[in-house]
């Protein structure tokens, strides 16, 4: 374990090329939105500079952008923590989720072809897969991308946009749910897959609606540490 309370294996690999401060941005953004990061955690900037392989300049811009955008609190004179969202924050935001989400099943019903049915499937099993060997990160990236490739087939560019806006967050409230959702989540996805193979519009934003309602419902219900 590392001393930042860091897994092992946990630390993503600094993808080149690209600016520094914008890689390590993107590697403690993804550490914060797996919960390799734990809301509440003390982010020393030494530790996270050694671990990341780079010096403290880029991983204090990093996190000073991180404040900004609501991950990180900076507190005077105790340094920076992972920010711990407030259930109205998480309430906001996943009630968003689901206009958003609703609309974009709606919209890929009306372009189904047997093309996007596929795709959605082979997600789906992707995603079963993953739950069946209790691989909740593994889950939460499936999930994740079976409701990005939802997003994808609605075919609305603005929705998209706003729906990327809070991908990082609904995937960062997700993951303390994932078991506790474990299979009910992709008998949904696999109702929802059914729905928009037919064409049925109402019903894809019906069970869309359901369906991010329980992700809703199941964090504000989580077991708490």
């Amino acid at each position: 374990m590392l001393s930042t309370g860091l897994p092992q294996g946990a630390v993503p690999r600094l993808e080149r090329p690209g600016p520094l401060r914008d890689r390590v941005y993107e590697a403690l953004l993804e550490l914060i939105t797996t919960r390799a990061l734990q809301p509440g955690q003390h982010l020393v900037e030494s530790e996270l500079a050694g671990h990341l392989g780079v010096s403290r300049q880029p991983v204090r811009e990093a996190l000073q952008r991180l404040n900004t955008e609501g991950w990180v609190d900076l507190r005077p004179a105790q340094g920076a923590f992972v920010h711990e969202p407030t259930e109205e924050e998480a309430d906001q935001l996943l009630t968003v989720r689901t206009l958003l989400e609703a609309e974009a099943a709606r919209l890929a019903a009306a372009n189904a072809n047997a093309a996007s049915i596929k795709a959605l499937e082979a997600l789906c099993e992707e995603g079963e897969k993953a739950v069946a060997a209790d691989d909740v990160d593994g889950a939460v990236a499936m999930n994740a991308r079976f409701h990005a490739k939802i997003m994808e087939l609605a075919g609305n560019a603005v929705l998209a946009e706003l729906a990327a806006q809070v991908d990082r967050r609904v995937r960062w409230y997700y993951t303390p749910v994932a078991r506790q959702r474990g299979q009910q989540s992709w008998i949904e996805h696999r109702d929802l897959i059914a729905a928009v193979a037919a064409r049925d519009e109402q019903r894809a934003t019906q069970l869309m609606r359901e369906h991010t309602e329980h992700t809703r419902r199941s964090y504000h219900e989580r077991p708490r540490p």
